[in-house]
């Protein structure tokens, strides 16, 4: 990533337009990734003058539940669970109603305000989709925690099926820009995903809807996510950093640097000034002793680990929260 900003910019002049409601241009957007790194704490705080406007000092905690691991058909090169990854992933079949129910409340009594139920997977079969709608209709019965799931390709009535079950939002990741999706699976589409998305929407449910810096893209392609993303109008956005896993196509490439990831935090804020921005997978180990600045862009987080990677833990991300001044978001139950 350059070092060196082509033109000056005044950070809390871009904050301000992004208040006032209108959306960075394509080269400003590119100048907070090329930012200088001696700007960095300015990049920061005009990040955090939109996100405290959104957000104040709240941080979502999101709970993953990796409820069927290894048993993948895709091609996805940053995956460990995908096909042909030689990574040693623990494989099996979609857990119990039961197992999932108790995931849920292990989310709960960590106050986290959304339990997500993840599948490896193209897509959801019938047994599955109903296994996921069954454990939401008892998981909303008993607790008072947003669900969200993650099942793949989805289509129109099965998202109906889901949003009639229960779940609050469905989670599917672009990943990265249509031009780069090519070089990282080639079993679906770009817009496979776009359409799953749009189906999850127009069905009633949030979206959910994000994707992994430092893959090999370009800035445009990083800065086309973002821009996707605003023009889809999605609410939640994820944004992960390539941990690269042995046994993956993508397993030989380098971490980005901490500071990239900031910066790229940062431009996804100003991107989507309002939205749920999350730091999600890859933060320990690419933002190392930088993940509180993080929170000066993102107002959200996962706890617990990841998919097939541990976290920090839910204690250690706590005080990560409170020495960095945040609090932790009390759970508001929205009416669909």
């Amino acid at each position: 990533m350059t070092q060196t900003s082509d033109a000056v910019v005044n950070w809390m002049e871009l904050a301000e337009k992004c208040l006032n409601g209108e959306a960075p241009t394509w080269e400003e957007s590119r100048q907070v990734l090329r930012a200088p790194d001696a700007e960095i704490m300015q990049v920061l705080a005009a990040a955090f003058k939109v996100r405290h406007h959104f957000h104040g000092w709240n941080v979502n905690l999101h709970v993953l539940r990796n409820a069927k691991s290894g048993m993948c058909r895709e091609n996805c090169a940053f995956c460990s669970q995908a096909m042909g990854a030689y990574s040693g992933v623990e494989r099996y079949h979609l857990q119990s109603v039961d197992e999932l129910v108790a995931g849920a409340r292990s989310a709960y009594e960590m106050k986290a305000v959304k339990y997500c139920m993840v599948t490896a997977t193209r897509g959801p079969s019938e047994k599955e989709l109903e296994i996921i709608c069954e454990a939401t209709r008892r998981i909303k019965k008993d607790m008072n925690i947003s669900i969200c799931t993650s099942l793949g390709l989805l289509k129109p009535e099965q998202a109906r099926q889901l949003a009639d079950a229960g779940v609050d939002r469905f989670n599917h990741n672009l990943e990265t820009s249509r031009r780069y999706y090519q070089e990282v699976c080639q079993t679906h589409t770009f817009d496979d995903r776009v359409a799953t998305i749009r189906a999850a929407k127009e069905a009633g449910m949030e979206a959910c809807c994000g994707g992994i810096v430092g893959m090999g893209e370009t800035e445009d392609d990083r800065l086309d996510l973002a821009y996707t993303l605003r023009e889809l109008q999605v609410e939640s956005i994820p944004v992960n950093f390539l941990d690269p896993r042995p046994g993956t196509p993508l397993g030989h490439l380098e971490q980005i640097r901490p500071l990239d990831a900031l910066k790229s935090l940062c431009m996804f804020r100003f991107v989507n000034p309002s939205r749920d921005i999350r730091i999600a997978g890859g933060r320990e180990v690419v933002l190392r002793q930088m993940q509180p600045f993080a929170l000066y862009a993102a107002n959200s987080m996962f706890t617990e680990g990841y998919l097939t990677t541990g976290g920090n833990g839910y204690s250690r991300d706590c005080e990560l929260i409170a020495d960095a001044g945040f609090v932790i978001a009390e759970l508001v139950h929205d009416e669909h």
